[in-house]
């Protein structure tokens, strides 16, 4: 459709080696019961799944990634007390959500060409589909005019309100920048959580992020 033809050409530039995989920098802000400082480095997949390293205040270390179907938590403090250890289905679930929401950052991922269905609503609400191992996953994107990315939005597992029961809840976020690495323009800054668009999103924001670099993994230099 035009819409995402739009999408895609502001996207991606001319020459931009065309790539499924991507090494993410970012810096900003994640409420853990209140906001902390955090730096990361993201191995990210929009079709295999993610690996993301971090650290938040300057003690708390540790990584989530979802890889084979498996998503796991682990984190601790001063790299030695475990504060959080977390796997199994709901968790894995999850993370695969989290893999959607993150393709946002490397639209070469999301050609056709690499069994990306599209659809496009109006000209400005598209809708991208692909397998993901046993998920099908489907992230909604509104662009501008330019054909640029301002938000995203999916249905993710989890259990936002700590009951104990997970579900399936609205996530996503909005750009409030945008910054071309290596051929690709993507949101540089913005902020994400659980109920984007809904009344319940200014208890859902979760996380405020900047990026500092985008590499594109190619074959020969992953």
């Amino acid at each position: 459709p035009d819409p995402v033809r739009r999408y895609l050409l502001a996207a991606i530039a001319p020459g931009t080696p065309l790539v499924t995989a991507a090494r993410v920098g970012m810096r900003g802000q994640i409420r853990l019961g209140r906001w902390l400082p955090f730096r990361a480095v993201e191995l990210l997949a929009p079709h295999r799944g993610f690996h993301w390293a971090a650290r938040a205040a300057g003690s708390i270390s540790g990584f989530d990634c979802y890889v084979g179907g498996e998503g796991q938590m682990r984190w601790r403090l001063l790299g030695l007390v475990p504060v959080m250890r977390a796997d199994g289905p709901d968790i894995s679930r999850s993370a695969a959500g989290r893999v959607v929401g993150e393709a946002m950052w490397l639209p070469t991922a999301l050609l056709p060409r690499f069994g990306v269905d599209w659809s496009a609503a109006d000209d400005h609400h598209l809708t991208a589909r692909w397998p993901l191992d046993t998920h099908e996953a489907a992230l909604e994107l509104v662009i501008d005019d330019q054909g640029r990315l301002r938000e995203s939005v999916f249905q993710r597992w989890g259990d936002p309100d700590r009951t104990g029961t997970f579900g399936l809840h609205p996530c996503g976020g909005e750009g409030t920048a945008a910054a071309t690495f290596g051929g690709v323009t993507v949101p540089s800054e913005g902020r994400a959580g659980w109920f984007y668009g809904t009344g319940r999103w200014a208890e859902g924001e979760f996380f405020r992020y900047q990026l500092t670099s985008v590499e594109l993994l190619t074959r020969s230099g992953s």
